[in-house]
């Protein structure tokens, strides 16, 4: 699949002058960037791939208010975080701990035996079983953070939070997070 090496700006210009195709690169070049974002954040691949879908419908009939102010995926981002945060509250009380077990992307592992893959693949379950735990806002800041890589910087402006309140959310969370593994991991340790 051929993805324009042209930039955001090139390509945003050129869709609101009604060319679909410039919207279609955008599209491919942050899809797959978006999805796994999304997986962790709603804990299922299901979801993840309905919130993306449903972000791109919204950022192209939105892409004329789109400021400039911020780079397209920040925008994007917080696009899909509101949808993603509307689906959960509406859904909220028939979600599951269990949800994220459809996730299945663990990379292929090439390592030593199939024991060990078991192993990481029950850990790998724990920790989004953990993830799950925290609020959304703690589980947000971690997922952009820990897996998605952003600076505090970039997660300051995807939420639209003051830097100090990102670094307290991180913090926090990755107290809680750790927590919940402890128990998980060393049960009577707590």
């Amino acid at each position: 699949m051929w993805v324009s090496v042209v930039d955001d700006e090139t390509l945003i210009e050129s869709a609101l002058k009604g060319n679909s195709a410039a919207f279609g690169d955008l599209v491919r070049k942050y899809q797959d960037r978006l999805y796994n974002t999304l997986v962790h954040l709603t804990g299922s691949s299901e979801d993840a791939r309905d919130v993306v879908q449903d972000t791109f419908v919204k950022a192209f009939v939105k892409l004329e208010s789109f400021q400039r102010t911020c780079a397209f995926y920040t925008w994007l981002y917080r696009i899909a975080f509101n949808t993603a945060m509307s689906r959960r509250r509406r859904r909220r009380p028939t979600e599951s701990i269990d949800a994220g077990q459809d996730c299945g992307h663990d990379p292929p592992d090439p390592g030593p035996g199939p024991g060990d893959r078991l192993e990481r693949e029950e850990l790998a379950e724990q920790v989004r079983a953990a993830l799950e735990t925290l609020s959304d806002e703690h589980r947000t800041v971690i997922v952009l953070r820990d897996i998605d890589g952003c600076d505090y910087a970039a997660i300051a402006e995807i939420l639209d939070l003051p830097l100090t309140t990102v670094r307290s959310r991180i913090h926090r969370a990755r107290l809680q997070l750790r927590d919940q593994l402890k128990r998980v991991l060393q049960p009577g340790s707590t």
